[in-house]
């Protein structure tokens, strides 16, 4: 159930800073900020105009907190579409909480997390999935999520979403009203044109759908396993990618047992990295293990970067390696240019095209080369940011998949002739799914979980 009561929290970081923020927000606002803001010159906090920012003090009864600005927004003009102050303090972690316990003490009780943007959703001012946009955007780790995530906070995906119902709950009217009032409605014949614009929904559905990988990547980075075999240079790429000696690196084989994650950006392209263990017939335990493991994230890698020592022949691992990686988005490394080339890299051209660079992780040369092939493949994968939506949410994602296999069983339906209250139901399932997403038809408890995500004060 909505709380409609005052709330407060500190909304900046809890750290040492220039400035700290304390809002508050419900109808009680300004009531509460009156007992605690005392303006330098004397005026009527009650008659000032919204959007207005106030110099003084807050005082806890008559002793002295701290000097601050005092901005005043009266709803609905606001981010939750009600009464909202916001006390700018010093930004101390005690002269924060100092400042929230005074205002708690006058009337307002703590929000829980994201309970200001809850509201926001809950008066209406923006929809489910912009909600969960602003978190997207506070959480962003590169440019292109950045700006999918905004796209998503203006609307973008609200209005593709209902742009699609629309057709969809258009066809429902007319569908029950025929039923209601067959004398005077025919619906004969109109399993065809029905069946156009469900072709069509489907299609708009399932561009949003395929989005989601890109749109996962955007969010989360792209997977990248670092494979090849012992003693390949596998971890002294990594140390150069991350820029520090993150990884032990030794002339013995074997020395990687285990996977090593790293997070970096390359020119604005996020990479989730993993070292992995040389791949090699062995009879060590462990690093057996190891091996499984990384054949493991082969499995899960977006991106797969093939290390191989360009100063060896290649081998039967070699073998086994390239078959593991057959249907996987490639880049092979020939490490070691500074020495002498043994290799005979047919095989690998063969196999692998122009996706094959020569690199030394010992002097960094060919380096450049690789940045720019891995820009290449990031965006041959058409990753724009024109007009293009990137579903980048799994409970989206889901109800779009949803809605698609309603309307496939509306499709289904019309096929088989069947009678047309069944393409009503599965059109209506469809809509309803839908609107799962802008948090049309949603549970308060799902409602809840959704916001419980969310940082404290926002």
């Amino acid at each position: 159930m909505f709380r409609n009561d005052t709330i407060a929290a500190i909304s900046t970081a809890m750290a040492d800073g220039g400035i700290g923020i304390v809002r508050i927000s419900g109808d009680r606002a300004c009531e509460v900020m009156e007992k605690v803001f005392h303006p330098a010159k004397k005026k009527d906090m009650k008659s000032v105009n919204s959007h207005t920012a106030h110099y003084g003090f807050i005082y806890d009864e008559k002793k002295k907190i701290d000097e601050c600005i005092c901005l005043i927004m009266k709803a609905p003009h606001t981010y939750t579409k009600e009464d909202v102050v916001e006390i700018n303090c010093h930004g101390g972690v005690t002269v924060m909480k100092k400042v929230l316990e005074t205002v708690i003490k006058n009337g307002a009780r703590p929000a829980e997390p994201g309970e200001f943007t809850k509201r926001a959703f809950l008066n209406g001012r923006i929809d489910l999935s912009q909600a969960e946009a602003v978190m997207d955007v506070i959480t962003s780790k590169n440019e292109f999520a950045l700006e999918s995530s905004l796209k998503q906070l203006e609307g973008s995906l609200r209005k593709k979403i209902e742009e699609i119902r629309k057709v969809i709950i258009h066809n429902i009217a007319a569908i029950e009203s025929a039923l209601d009032d067959p004398e005077h409605m025919s619906i004969d014949g109109y399993g065809t044109q029905l069946l156009a614009e469900v072709k069509q929904c489907q299609k708009e559905i399932r561009g949003l759908i395929d989005t989601a990988d890109n749109g996962r990547i955007l969010k989360e980075g792209i997977k990248t396993a670092i494979i090849g075999k012992p003693n390949a240079g596998k971890s002294s790429l990594l140390n150069i990618l991350v820029g520090e000696e993150r990884a032990i690196v030794t002339d013995i084989a074997g020395t990687t047992r285990d996977t090593l994650e790293e997070s970096i950006n390359i020119h604005g392209i996020p990479l989730n990295i993993i070292d992995t263990a040389g791949i090699r017939d062995t009879e060590d335990i462990i690093e057996k293990i190891g091996v499984d493991k990384a054949k493991e994230s082969i499995e899960k890698a977006d991106l797969v970067l093939y290390v191989v020592d360009m100063s060896r022949d290649l081998d039967q691992n070699d073998t086994i390696i390239m078959e593991m990686i057959r249907d996987k988005k490639v880049i092979v490394l020939l490490n070691k240019s500074d020495l002498d080339k043994k290799i005979d890299d047919e095989a690998l051209k063969a196999r692998f095209g122009e996706d094959i660079i020569e690199i030394s992780a010992k002097t960094q040369d060919g380096m450049m080369e690789f940045y720019e092939r891995l820009k290449e493949m990031f965006f041959e994968g058409n990753l724009t940011f024109n007009d293009e939506i990137y579903i980048t949410n799994i409970r989206h994602k889901n109800a779009l998949m949803e809605a698609f296999e309603s309307l496939s069983m509306v499709e289904r339906s019309i096929l088989d002739d069947m009678p047309e209250d069944f393409f009503s139901i599965d059109l209506m399932n469809a809509y309803e799914s839908l609107g799962y997403i802008i948090g049309e038809s949603l549970g308060e408890d799902l409602v809840n979980e959704i916001f419980s995500e969310f940082c404290m004060g926002k």
